[in-house]
């Protein structure tokens, strides 16, 4: 039975062999209610499309932002989200909490 993980990294492998650019984003950390625990993976080829969850939807769309920016420099980020007042407009875990995400280009 394949696992989540499995399906993420079977994704990867079917996208580098369309020579396409992928990042692969994990959850780190967490703290208080986040959807998602640790270990989860979120992958992202160069087009935005992607496959996986680090949030259940709340920051998806940052988290891709990110990946593709990741693809197209190589530097690795590390992301926090959470409730702020910086974040509060734009992005935000609508279950409270927090989580840490790292993003990598995978080569």
């Amino acid at each position: 039975m394949a696992t989540e993980t499995d399906d993420v990294f079977t994704r990867i492998g079917q996208w580098q062999m369309a020579g396409k650019g992928v990042a692969l984003a994990t959850v780190v950390r967490t703290w208080g209610s986040s959807p998602r625990p640790a270990g989860s993976h979120l992958v992202v080829d160069e087009t935005g499309a992607f496959f996986g969850s680090v949030s259940g939807g709340c920051i998806e769309g940052a988290v891709i932002h990110e990946a593709r920016a990741v693809i197209a420099d190589g530097k690795p980020r590390l992301l926090e989200f959470g409730v702020s007042d910086e974040q509060a407009w734009e992005v935000g875990l609508a279950c409270g909490g927090k989580v840490e995400v790292y993003v990598e280009r995978v080569e």
